[in-house]
């Protein structure tokens, strides 16, 4: 091989990953590596809310034990969205998915009327563990639903770039295995952190009758 044609060999060999960098080529698996990372922060988020409850309702029952069939709510559901299977695939398989998000809403939701039914109990609300339990139990719900949005953004970008050209060009060369990832639905129950008040409660007004009318 003559040096003109070993120097247009390599003179192709450093252009043409500009190249194809220049052409998206990399933004697929790119989007879809940034997507995973925001997933495993979702996760890691439920986990942590998961590692809370046992001894969140320990504390309420030592206070609460009339308010057993809740505490067996919490209990179940966090058993039932323990075993739900995940793994990598679960961002690409809708009905996985679904079951994953599904057993997570119903770890909200009892654990969110655990919270309101710990308001009928003075001396719960003021016990010290059941109080850095409560507050550990808000910021965990807040940040899972800070991760939900932001793995929902790197979703959207990534099953945007799986329909859009240029992206679309390489899903359908290089990447044919790739499949578009499933959003979290934005349901107010999942996304939104159970509330307690610990200000004293107003009682209603008594409703006032109109005087009556003087013979």
């Amino acid at each position: 091989m003559s040096w003109t044609a070993r120097l247009k060999t390599i003179a192709i060999a450093l252009v043409l990953p500009l190249a194809l960098t220049g052409c998206g080529v990399n933004t697929i698996p790119t989007r879809e590596e940034f997507a995973k990372a925001k997933w495993a922060d979702v996760q890691n988020q439920y986990q942590r809310r998961s590692d809370l409850i046992p001894n969140l309702v320990a504390t309420v029952q030592g206070y609460a034990q009339q308010e057993k069939s809740v505490l067996v709510e919490v209990t179940q559901a966090r058993a039932q969205a323990t075993h739900v299977s995940v793994d990598a695939s679960t961002v690409n398989d809708p009905a996985k998915f679904k079951e994953y998000e599904q057993a997570q809403n119903r770890v909200s939701g009892v654990l969110g009327r655990l919270m309101v039914i710990s308001e009928k109990y003075p001396e719960l609300k003021s016990n010290e563990n059941f109080m850095a339990l409560q507050s550990q139990l808000e910021g965990t719900e807040n940040r899972i639903a800070v991760a939900r949005r932001d793995y929902n953004e790197a979703v959207r970008l990534y099953n945007t770039e799986l329909h859009t050209f240029p992206g679309v060009i390489w899903a359908g060369t290089l990447y044919k295995a790739e499949k578009p990832m499933t959003p979290f639905e934005a349901t107010s129950e999942a996304q939104a952190a159970p509330k307690v008040s610990f200000a004293p409660q107003t009682p209603e007004a008594a409703p006032q009758t109109a005087p009556a009318a003087k013979p």
